[in-house]
C-alpha cells in the first residue's frame, strides 16, 4: 500500500472540518445502545465538529456529550416536532452549517426520528452521509444464535393488542407464501408478554426465539427458547429495560393457526364485510378451508348459519 492508499483509508480527521464534512453536510451518527464506550472515536470526532446536534432527547445526549468531552449545541429533534423543524434544518444547511443527527442509543431512522430531515435533505441536494455503529437490532441478531441472513426488522410492534395480532396473522400468511426470514422486533418491557403470547399463537409455539434485554450494559441477558416457552416465562414477570425480540425463520408452510384466522376474520369484519364475504376473503389469504373460516366467522359473531 502506497503513501496515498494510507492516507485514504486514514479514518483520523486531520482537522475539525474534515471531520465534520464540507458546509452543508447532514450527518447521521450512531450512538452507543447501551455502554457509553462504545462511541466510536470518529463518532466523537464528528459531534464535536458540527455545528449543531440534533437531539432526540436532548438530556440523553447531553450525558454522552459530557462523557465525551463534547460541547457542542444541542437541539431537540423528535416525533413531534420533526415536520417543523425539518425546514429550519434545511436553512441551516443551506447557509453552509454542518448539522449532526443522533438518536437516543444506536442508528437514527432505526425505529427513530429522522426519515422526514433525510428526504429532505437529499431532495435540497444536501449531502447526507452517516458514521455507522450501534445497533440493538443487529446486536441481538447476531446474539440470538438463530438464522442472521435473511433477516426482516419489524420496528416496535403496534401497542393495541388487535392490531399488533393482525400484524402478526399477515406474517403468518407471508410465510406460508413462502417467506422465510429471520424476524427482528422491538417492544417495551411492559407489553413483552403479552407479545409473546400473540407471537406463539400466529406463528407456533414451536418456533425457536431469543429475547434480549440491556444489550452492551451491566446486566445484558440473552433468552433463547421456543416462543411458548418465552410467553410462559414473562408471563407475569417485572421485566426492565430495552427488549430486542428475535424470533426464527419459518421452517415450511404451516397451517394457519385458530388464533391467525381470528385476528384477520376481525379485521375484515370491522371493514364491513360480511360473514360469508369475511371468511372466503381469510380462507383465500390464509390457505384455511372456506368451511373453517366460515365456522370461525359464525362463532365471532355469535350469527347463525345462513
Amino acid at each position: 500500500m502506497d503513501e496515498r492508499d494510507r492516507t485514504r483509508n486514514d479514518p483520523s480527521p486531520s482537522c475539525a472540518e474534515d471531520a465534520a464534512g464540507p458546509p452543508g453536510t447532514l450527518t447521521l451518527v450512531a450512538t452507543p445502545i447501551g455502554n457509553l464506550g462504545d462511541l466510536s472515536p470518529r463518532a466523537a470526532a464528528v459531534l464535536a465538529a458540527v455545528d449543531a446536534v440534533l437531539a432526540e432527547d436532548r438530556r440523553v445526549t447531553a450525558k454522552l456529550a459530557a462523557r465525551h468531552g463534547i460541547a457542542t449545541r444541542l437541539v431537540s429533534l423528535h416525533d413531534h416536532n420533526e415536520e417543523t423543524m425539518t425546514e429550519r434544518v434545511l436553512a441551516r444547511l443551506a447557509a453552509g452549517e454542518r448539522v449532526a443527527l443522533v438518536s437516543d442509543a444506536g442508528m437514527p431512522l432505526i425505529a427513530d426520528p429522522g426519515y422526514r430531515l433525510v428526504r429532505a435533505a437529499i431532495a435540497a441536494g444536501h449531502r447526507v452521509t452517516c458514521v455507522p455503529g450501534p445497533s440493538a437490532a443487529t446486536a441481538a441478531l447476531v446474539l440470538s444464535g438463530l438464522p442472521p441472513a435473511p433477516f426482516l426488522f419489524l420496528g416496535f410492534t403496534p401497542p393495541k393488542a388487535s392490531a399488533r395480532r393482525a400484524r402478526f396473522a399477515d406474517l403468518a400468511g407471508l410465510e406460508r407464501a413462502g417467506l422465510a426470514a429471520t424476524l427482528v422486533l422491538y417492544e417495551a418491557p411492559h407489553r413483552l408478554a403479552e407479545t409473546m403470547r400473540d407471537l406463539a399463537d400466529a406463528l407456533g409455539a414451536d418456533r425457536p426465539a431469543a429475547v434480549a434485554r440491556e444489550l452492551t450494559k451491566r446486566f445484558e441477558e440473552v433468552v433463547r427458547a421456543p416462543l411458548g416457552e418465552l410467553a410462559r416465562r414473562y408471563a407475569g414477570a417485572d421485566v426492565l429495560g430495552e427488549i430486542v425480540v428475535v424470533v426464527g425463520p419459518a421452517g415450511g408452510r404451516a397451517e394457519p393457526t385458530e388464533a391467525e384466522i381470528d385476528a384477520r376474520l376481525r379485521v375484515a369484519l370491522g371493514q364491513g364485510l360480511s360473514v360469508r364475504a369475511a371468511a372466503e376473503r381469510v380462507a383465500a389469504e390464509t390457505g384455511a378451508s372456506r368451511r373453517a373460516a366460515y365456522a370461525r366467522a359464525l362463532a365471532l359473531t355469535g350469527s347463525a348459519p345462513g
